[in-house]
């Protein structure tokens, strides 16, 4: 009786990760499944792909494999009867059966015989033969993943987005090819950046009668020179003149969609935000965010010969000290 690689029977490395078999066995049991693949070995290939998952995706198995494996003759026969059955508990119960398949075409098999010499050498015999139903090959796709990118007015407005993705087909063989797909794309009320929109059955196709897996657009908000997003609501920074925080005044400040007259109260900060309600990203349910908009003082860098009098008179009229009201303090 001569070792069996599994690895090598799946095409991948020892230390593959789980989700690397998992393609690897989906790849290799696609390609020599006997309902499409006619070939005489194909039935047998099939056998070896399966006990080959069998093994390595249960981590109980594949650590025991990877201990005994190569030394099963002497290693593995002399494990404890507590060992096995300790293993045999925590097997997937899906993944039972000492299994040759009889194939129809509805999907169902029979048994007939068990997995190799080598594999009950291993793992002994305390497998349950059944009729039963072959899950291993119908199974759901994966969803995929990608990134879509609006402007701040498509999420308002909730435009219609165009965007193709090209991904990869499994023939009937395991060959993969490049299957092109454009999908128009509603941007939803409530969406902002990082939000997900799922398009049911657009992933990959599932194995057998398994389901298609999802599409998820990933929104990404194309930066604005106006605004930066904060969920639903937009900061935003307006400027002002000495004057006008001190006086107070009324300003013009954008929006998505137009302009609106925000209030300045006299006395104002440098750096005070002032908060104007229900203009910002649309939420779900008909209310909006809003946006934060931040004063900033900007002091005239030039002065004409009127203005720099003025400045002098104000500055020997008033008694106004900053530094009496703060202190010098850490940044």
């Amino acid at each position: 009786m001569e070792f069996i690689d599994y690895y090598k029977i799946l095409g991948v490395p020892r230390n593959a990760s789980q989700e690397e078999i998992h393609r690897a066995y989906r790849k290799r049991a696609r390609k020599f499944h006997p309902d499409v693949n006619k070939d005489k070995n194909a039935e047998a290939e099939f056998k070896k792909i399966n006990e080959a998952n069998e093994v390595l995706k249960d981590p109980e198995k594949r650590k025991l494999y990877d201990t005994y494996g190569k030394d099963w003759q002497n290693g593995a026969q002399n494990q404890s009867d507590s060992n096995r059955e300790d293993i045999f508990r925590r097997r997937d119960h899906q993944s039972r059966g000492t299994r040759t398949f009889r194939f129809s075409r509805d999907g169902s098999f029979s048994e007939t015989s068990g997995f190799s010499d080598f594999f009950h050498s291993l793992f002994g015999d305390e497998f349950d033969t059944q009729q039963t139903h072959w899950g291993g090959f119908d199974q759901p796709g994966r969803s995929h993943e990608a990134d879509i990118t609006v402007t701040l007015r498509e999420i308002i407005t909730g435009a219609r987005k165009s965007i193709s993705l090209q991904s990869y087909k499994m023939d009937a063989a395991g060959q993969a090819h490049p299957n092109a797909k454009t999908f128009q794309v509603k941007i939803p009320q409530g969406v902002t950046e990082g939000s997900v929109i799922r398009l049911p059955g657009q992933g990959e196709t599932g194995s057998g009668r398994g389901a298609s897996g999802d599409l998820l657009l990933r929104i990404h908000i194309v930066p604005d020179p106006r605004f930066s997003v904060d969920g639903y609501d937009l900061h935003t920074t307006v400027a002002v003149a000495p004057w006008e925080a001190v006086l107070g005044t009324k300003v013009d400040v954008q929006t998505i969609e137009g302009s609106v007259t925000l209030t300045i109260p006299k006395g104002s900060q440098n750096g005070r935000k002032m908060r104007i309600r229900g203009k910002g990203l649309p939420k779900k349910g008909g209310q909006s965010g809003d946006i934060i908009v931040t004063l900033q003082i900007q002091v005239p860098t030039t002065l004409s010969k009127k203005e720099e009098r003025l400045f002098n008179e104000l500055a020997a009229t008033s008694q106004f000290n900053p530094r009496a009201k703060m202190r010098q303090r850490a940044s």
